[in-house]
């Protein structure tokens, strides 16, 4: 049972999560009280794959990566998520059968966990909600299919850009024209999600510096001008 303040400090943070936008307040609250804070160390599983999972999670604080084996026990890294994050979303579709694995990237990752027997409760008594789960599901959906038209239709170094570009309008600080990417990945993580190898992507990332396009040290990444970034 959450205290008061504890609900308080909870229903601020779901406001700013995208599922639960434009709820109104006892909603708000009626779903905080039904969500559980747990936390993860960095390199340990929020769930595997071929668990039986009956939850969604919301990330609070850290980044974690959601990615699978493919049939070469290759790493293949689908979503790299930070704060406000939702995932975990296969259970909406009645798949208690985890299909991919997700790992925190951090040393202190905290994620909130929601049964999903509660969120559908929740879905039949509130409209707004079950209209936000729908368009946060056809959301997902689109951009599986634009990761995969990427690496069908692009090259592996317009892949490692866009990467760069998506990462910094979600992560990315504004200083001046530049955007500052600080991050948890290794070069063999960014190789995992944009189905290169990491000799690539070390190719390419030392080309866009010699070039003075980027900066980069181990945790972060400096983009000098995003929008001519290539």
């Amino acid at each position: 049972m959450l205290t008061n303040a504890q609900l308080d400090e909870r229903v601020e943070f779901l406001e700013k999560v995208k599922l639960f936008k434009g709820l109104e307040l006892e909603a708000l609250q009626n779903i905080a009280d039904m969500t559980e804070e747990f936390n993860v160390s960095k390199g340990k599983p929020i769930y595997k794959i071929g668990e039986e999972i009956d939850c969604l999670y919301i990330l609070i604080r850290g980044m974690i990566k959601i990615s699978k084996e493919s049939d070469e026990k290759r790493e293949v890294i689908k979503s790299i998520m930070s704060p406000m994050a939702v995932f975990g979303e296969s259970t909406i579709y009645n798949m208690p059968i985890m299909v991919d694995t997700a790992i925190a990237l951090e040393k202190d990752v905290r994620c909130l966990r929601l049964k999903i027997k509660d969120l559908k409760s929740a879905m039949k008594e509130n409209w707004d909600l079950a209209s936000n789960v729908i368009n946060f599901l056809g959301q997902r959906k689109s951009i599986s299919e634009q990761r995969f038209e990427s690496v069908v239709l692009n090259d592996a170094r317009t892949r490692i850009i866009e990467f760069l570009k998506e990462n910094a309008n979600k992560l990315g600080q504004r200083i001046g024209y530049e955007m500052l990417i600080k991050h948890s990945l290794t070069q063999q993580d960014i190789a995992n999600f944009t189905g290169t190898s990491r000799q690539t992507v070390t190719s390419v990332l030392n080309d866009l510096r010699k070039t003075n396009q980027i900066y980069f040290k181990r945790k972060s990444i400096l983009i000098r001008d995003i929008a001519n970034l290539s």
